[in-house]
């Protein structure tokens, strides 16, 4: 098969890019080491410490589930902006011998939660209640999702403790800013200034901009991951911690109770599949939309001949905006948590029927949003983010993404904790048709009720080839995620990238509304922007779009693809 490659110059840019990070993240000062190749273990993240974090429990003896639990918690230390344990997310796991699960921790609405919420007394939405107050945040669940994570699919030849011991370790005594840490907590210093728990923690005492190399201390966080270190599940969902949770809930006017908080428990799905040119493709199921998503993407382009068209034409990329026109307005109207709204899953996935979505698709004209809307697929048959990916030596995969929601969530710390409220109520639709901090629309399948998970578009996503793995991958980025990780599948599957190079190109994203298309700069040449705007499509540059965090597996070893877009780093060994 003949395949059209990218332009010399955007290669030579994407495999200088990582090259340079590569260089810069080991002469960071939080990294001492990373490694793009390794052969019996491996963990790409958002930070080369809590990377390195996950790989050494695999040194330790752990499996890929021990390293990831490690990895997360680690997160929650190093990467306070999506790493958390006040939030949630999702986790999918590929076993050695050919058992797959789909982990399901993410938040939920607090029993006293209800539709109108968010809602004045003329029934118009509140702005900033869903997402900078102590109301936006859900029950989390990333403790009770982590140890479960570690308990049902660890080697058991590494505790509790050991997981945990690194995150405590980092926390208590500290660690050096990465340049990347320290911008963002600069760039975010206006939020997290408004809160005197936040204050305390991130910003410096000397009113002083963070510098690289400054060292962090969240001895309250320590303390809390101690109490889970030591107690379980309990140490966070009871005790001091919960008591301390609800305090803050009080002193904000929040609703969130001790029961909710110790009746909150993380579920198991049945994974969504799909195949793409002989691959198997597992990712997540509802209540994220990513899964399902990614794999309408994946059947609708392989109908286009890709072959003949150059990535990132015109002609790609009209075909990818008109089919996340059409997926992301079935998202708005059939997804939803499966435990309150019959999700019809099969339907949405049905060849037959994504062909028929797009029966009405021009290539010489891009059909408004207006003029699109949900599909009527078959009924069901009897969402800041940080993503992560690890592998180790026996073919066990994990492919994990959690969140916060906006960066530092809502910007409010429990105080005596270290712990950042979420702000992921705003997932939820406060109101049918009003867009929530991402752009996206919902309705009844999405209204918020109590006990009930807000929809997410996290897209933990492992890539299979006769049943072994070959692509570990997922993002960060709301509504950016989904279409980050189709992208960077059909990178390598169509047009043959190695993984460093498919994550690090640049990327464009569409969805239902706004009615936009946008790139990222360098990522669109001048003549395809204007043959795109002559079929009708409004353009936008967009700095960033998701920051993919991915694993190539071959049968000489395992090749990372950290993404330059943030502070991404592997670590192997």
């Amino acid at each position: 098969m003949s395949i059209r490659k990218p332009s010399s110059a955007l290669v030579l840019r994407s495999l200088l890019v990582p090259f340079l990070c590569v260089l810069a993240t080991q002469a960071d000062a939080q990294s001492t080491w990373t490694a793009g190749w390794a052969t019996r273990g491996m963990v790409v993240s958002d930070c080369g410490l809590a990377s390195e974090a996950g790989v050494s429990i695999l040194e330790s003896g752990g499996n890929a589930a021990d390293a990831a639990a490690a990895t997360a918690f680690a997160l929650a230390v190093t990467f306070p902006a999506a790493g958390n344990i006040g939030g949630g997310g999702f986790a999918l796991v590929h076993k050695a011998d050919g058992g797959d699960a789909a982990l399901d921790f993410r938040e939920v609405a607090p029993n006293a939660a209800h539709r109108d919420l968010y809602l004045d007394e003329q029934g118009k939405v509140v702005n900033g209640l869903s997402t900078d107050t102590h109301l936006a945040a859900g029950i989390p669940g990333s403790v009770d999702g982590l140890l479960r994570l570690h308990e049902d699919h660890g080697s058991g030849l590494v505790d509790r403790a050991q997981v945990l011991a690194p995150a405590i370790r980092l926390a208590r005594d500290g660690f050096p800013l990465s340049f990347w840490a320290a911008y963002v907590l600069n760039a975010y210093r206006g939020k997290l200034e408004t809160d005197e728990a936040a204050r305390r923690i991130f910003l410096r005492g000397d009113g002083q901009l963070w510098q690289p190399g400054d060292v962090l201390k969240q001895p309250d966080l320590a303390d809390a991951l101690e109490r889970i270190s030591q107690q379980g599940r309990d140490g966070f969902y009871k005790g001091v911690t919960a008591e301390l949770w609800v305090e803050e809930m009080e002193r904000g006017n929040g609703i969130a109770t001790l029961e909710d908080l110790a009746g909150y428990d993380s579920k198991y799905r049945d994974p969504v599949r799909g195949e793409f040119r002989g691959y198997e493709i597992l990712s997540m199921s509802p209540p994220s939309s990513g899964g399902i998503l990614v794999l309408q993407l994946l059947e609708i382009m392989d109908g286009f001949p890709l072959e003949e068209w150059e990535w990132n034409s015109s002609s790609y990329v009209h075909a990818f905006a008109e089919a996340c026109r059409r997926v992301y307005a079935d998202r708005a109207e059939h997804l939803g948590d499966p435990d309150h709204w019959e999700v019809p899953v099969p339907g949405l996935l049905d060849p037959e029927y994504l062909e028929a979505r797009m029966a009405d698709m021009s290539l010489e004209r891009a059909t408004p949003s207006t003029a699109v809307s949900s599909g009527t697929p078959t009924p069901r048959e009897p969402d800041e983010t940080t993503h992560f990916s690890v592998v180790d030596k026996e073919g066990n995969v994990v492919s994990c993404t959690t969140t916060l929601n906006a960066r530092f969530g809502s910007g409010i710390v429990v105080d005596g904790t270290g712990i950042l409220l979420n702000n992921e109520m705003d997932d939820f639709s406060a109101k049918p048709g009003v867009p929530n901090l991402y752009g996206l629309v919902g309705n009844e399948a999405n209204a918020i009720a109590a006990g009930k998970r807000m929809l997410s578009s996290m897209s933990p996503t492992i890539v299979l080839h006769d049943g072994h793995p070959r692509l570990v991958l997922g993002s960060p980025g709301g509504s950016r995620i989904i279409t980050s990780v189709a992208q960077v599948i059909l990178n390598h599957l169509v047009f043959e990238m190695p993984i460093a190079q498919a994550v690090a190109v640049p990327r464009v994203h569409a969805q239902w509304l706004p009615d936009r298309v946008y790139y990222e700069p360098f990522g669109m040449a001048l003549d395809t922007r204007k043959r795109l705007e002559e079929l009708g499509h409004e353009l936008a540059e967009m700095e960033e779009i998701g920051r993919v965090n991915a694993i190539e597996v071959q049968p000489n070893g395992f090749y990372a693809g950290p993404d330059v877009r943030g502070g991404g780093a592997s670590a192997g060994y």
